[in-house]
C-alpha cells in the first residue's frame, strides 16, 4: 500500500497550504518590529548601565564622607559611642553636657579624647568609676602632652584652678589622662586622654 507523497515543506505548492514561501513584509510592520528590538536592546543593556552608574556616584560620594570623616581633626560634638566608651573605658558620667569626643588609631596605639563638663557629684562618679577619687588630683598639673593638645586643640592655659592625675594600667587596659578645670564652682570641665595598645 502506496500512499501519495507530499511535496517537501518548502515547496509552496503543498496541498496542505503549509508552503515555506513568506508573504513580503511590509514598511510598517518593519519600522515596528526593529523599534520593538531596539526598545528591548535599550532595556537590557541601558537599565542595568544606568543603575551601575548610579551605584558608581553614591559609592564615590560614600567614600568622599568617610575620608572626610576620618580626616577630620579635633573634637567632634556628642558622646562617644558605648563601644568606645567601653573599649577605652571612659565612663561619661550623668549629668554631663557639652560632651565632644575623637577617636583615632593606627598600628600602634589607640586614641579616644573626650571632654565635658559635669557636676562635682558627676566628677567624683566619673573618677570613682576609674577607681580613682579627687584626692588623686594634684593641683597645677597637665598631663595631657603637647601632640594630644595639638590633635583637639586644646589650651589648658585659661582661668580657673587645673589639676590633673594620670591613671596607669597595663596593657591592653587602656591608660588615662585627665585634666580638670574648676573655673566655674560646681561645674567642673573634664578633659581624657584614653590610650591604649592593641
Amino acid at each position: 500500500m502506496t500512499g501519495a507523497l507530499l511535496p517537501p515543506a518548502n515547496d509552496p505548492g503543498r496541498p496542505d497550504g503549509q508552503g515555506g514561501a513568506h508573504p513580503l513584509e511590509d514598511r510598517r510592520h518593519m519600522i515596528r518590529r526593529r523599534a520593538l528590538t531596539l526598545l528591548i536592546i535599550v532595556l537590557l543593556i541601558g537599565v542595568p548601565a544606568g543603575y551601575l552608574v548610579i551605584s558608581a556616584n553614591q559609592s564615590r560620594a560614600s567614600g568622599k564622607d568617610k575620608e572626610a570623616k576620618y580626616s577630620a581633626t579635633g573634637l567632634t560634638e556628642g558622646w562617644p559611642s558605648k563601644l568606645q566608651r567601653r573599649i577605652y573605658q571612659v565612663p561619661v558620667p550623668h549629668p554631663a553636657w557639652w560632651v565632644a569626643s575623637y577617636e583615632t588609631n593606627n598600628w600602634k596605639t589607640s586614641r579616644l579624647y573626650v571632654e565635658f563638663e559635669t557636676s562635682d557629684a558627676g566628677l567624683t562618679a566619673f573618677l570613682t568609676s576609674m577607681g580613682m577619687s579627687e584626692k588623686d588630683l594634684r593641683k597645677d598639673s597637665l598631663p595631657i602632652g603637647d601632640r594630644d593638645r595639638d590633635v583637639t586643640g586644646w589650651t589648658f592655659d585659661g582661668p580657673g584652678t587645673w589639676s590633673g592625675l594620670v591613671h596607669q594600667q597595663k596593657n591592653p587596659a587602656p591608660t588615662h589622662d585627665v585634666v580638670v578645670n574648676h573655673d566655674k564652682p560646681g561645674y567642673p570641665r573634664v578633659y581624657v586622654v584614653a590610650r591604649t595598645v592593641p
